[in-house]
Parts: structure tokens; sequence; C-alpha cells
């Protein structure tokens, strides 16, 4: 008898077959107030459960007694109770490698858009608002040969400094809980404390997780800290920062400017200070979204469901100690 799954997010055909092929299946685009009892009554049957984006608390999980797995199309955990899900021992899969690159690449984007005006400049142009050369008050700022500083030196974190360093011969702060050595090494990073960080780096990129001690790990003590020319990007979670000290920052010209991915609440309502900011630019959370990235990890989180489901959790499994 094939074992039961809830999957609550639409994914490509290909890997939806491969769970109907494996699995016994619920479908759910999504949860919501018209679809939300019948998702918990599946749930309440399912041993595996596989989705991304919505939370999934303690208090709907409680209701799968018979839950042996969880796969999360993503690489963060943020949605769920590592904790609680643990002292269950139900494994959390997650897809950290699949997006790296990817990830990467969307930042430093943001570092090149904010310092070089791009967004701001662009709407000048398109709605007809160029009438002859710029002069100096809409010129923008260099990015090569300037100092990073990255707050998380991860595999995002680490790939983000080298295209930084080998491509635009950037210097490299870093600040994390331990060293490094391959960015030491390979990259000439310097591990720093977060104020000497904040104090020296022209772009100070944040790629945390969202955790109790990150949460408004930034706000207007780090944003003052920072010299005026300096500018923030934030590819974590929206919650690492203190959005209203941001806000006050920008418009006070205490930092330069910012580049964000991520904002405490998503999608951001229309009528966020935000949006009304020439010195923000702002993304609707596509950190991975390429076509190439999200197959990779809706196969990834499919491949991990089938391995948990069948006892073998050793790869890709975030609650790390529940590995034997």
């Amino acid at each position: 008898m094939k074992k039961k799954v809830v999957l609550y997010k639409k994914i490509p055909e290909e890997q939806l077959n491969r769970l109907k092929a494996h699995f016994e299946l619920s479908c759910f685009e999504g949860i919501n107030e018209q679809n939300r009892e019948s998702f918990l009554g599946a749930l309440a049957q399912a041993e595996g459960l596989i989705g991304a984006s919505a939370p999934m608390p303690a208090a709907i999980l409680d209701k799968a007694s018979k839950l042996k797995a969880i796969s999360t199309i993503s690489v963060g955990t943020d949605r769920f109770d590592l904790d609680y899900l643990s002292a269950r021992s139900v494994p959390l899969m997650h897809t950290p490698s699949v997006l790296t690159d990817t990830t990467a690449d969307t930042i430093f984007m943001l570092m090149m858009c904010t310092a070089r005006r791009a967004v701001e400049l662009s709407n000048m142009v398109r709605e007809g608002r160029w009438q002859a050369s710029i002069g100096s008050e809409h010129f923008g700022v260099d990015v090569y040969g300037k100092t990073l500083g990255v707050v998380g030196m991860g595999r995002i974190g680490y790939a983000l400094a080298k295209r930084a360093h080998l491509g635009f011969d950037m210097k490299i702060n870093y600040f994390n809980r331990s060293a490094n050595e391959k960015a030491e090494q390979e990259l000439g990073a310097r591990r720093t404390d977060l104020t000497t960080l904040l104090k020296t780096s022209d772009f100070v990129c944040v790629l945390v997780p969202l955790t109790l001690e990150t949460e408004k790990m930034f706000a207007k003590a780090e944003f003052e800290i920072m010299h005026r020319e300096a500018i923030f990007i934030n590819g974590a979670r929206g919650k690492v920062v203190n959005e209203a000290d941001l806000i006050d920052a920008l418009q006070n010209k205490t930092i330069r400017a910012a580049g964000l991915d991520v904002f405490e609440m998503e999608p951001l309502p229309g009528n966020s200070p935000l949006c009304r900011l020439d010195n923000a630019v702002l993304l609707p959370h596509t950190g991975s979204a390429t076509l190439e990235t999200r197959l990779k990890m809706a196969r990834t989180a499919v491949d991990n469901l089938i391995a948990a489901l069948n006892g073998d959790i050793a790869k890709n499994c975030a609650n790390t100690h529940l590995i034997k």
C-alpha cells in the first residue's frame, strides 16, 4: 500500500507525476480559508508533507499524528519549528545547495542596481524625464574595488564574496559564528566583529537565517554605525531587519541606499514607504526565481521526500541531529 502524502504547493508536472507514482497523493495549491479543512483532514492521515511558503506551526502539525517526514521546497526552514519536529523525530528535508549560485547572482544584481541607481534612472527614461545629459545629481557610485561586508558566510555568502573579489576586485569583510577558512585562503576575506564590518564596508549584505538571535539584528544603531555612502542589501529574511528603522535611515540619508529581496510582510503592501523611496531597490523575493533553479528545487524536494520516507535522511536534513 502506498504511503499517503500531502502536497501544498503547485510543482512542475514531471515532479508531480513522480510523487503520484510513489505515493497516494492529496494536492493543494496553497492553503486558504476555502480549502483549510480539507487540507487538515488529509494531513491527519499523511505520513509525508511537501510544499513551501505556508507557515506550518506546531498547532497545525499536531493534527498530523502519522507524519514521518516533511520536505520543504526551499533552503529556509523558518516556516517550521525545528525543535518541535525534532522532539517528534520528524526530519525536515530542505534544498540548501541547488539555489546557491542563483541567489548569489540576485544579491550581486541588487548591489549593482543600488550603486548605479538603475531602477531610478530607468524610470526617468521611461517617464520622459531624460531631457539632457545627466549631471552629478544622478551619478551613482562604483562597485569595483570597494569593500563588501558579508554578514553570514555560508554557501551563498561565499558565492557572493567570490563574485565580488574575483570579478570586481572587492575587499571582503565577513561576520560569522565560525571562521570560513576557504573564504580567507581563496578570497583574502577578513573575519571581523559586526561593528568593525559595519564601519569599514561600502556594501553590507545580510545572509543569515532567521532565528531568535537574528530577528531585528539590524536596526537604528546598526545603520548609524555604517558610513553615509554605504549600501545595505538584505537577501536573508525580512524580519532580520527593523523595517521602520531602515526606512528612517533611507529617508534621512543615514545610509546611501538599500537593495531588498525580502520584507517584514510579504507581499510588501503597495502603501509601504519603501515604495516611495528612490534609494530603495525592491524585488518580490526572487532570490532563487529562475526557471532552472526552481525546477532543481522541486526535483530535489521530491528526491528528499522519497528518500526520507524510505528511511534515508543522510542528505539535506535540516535537523541534522536526527541523522544516525
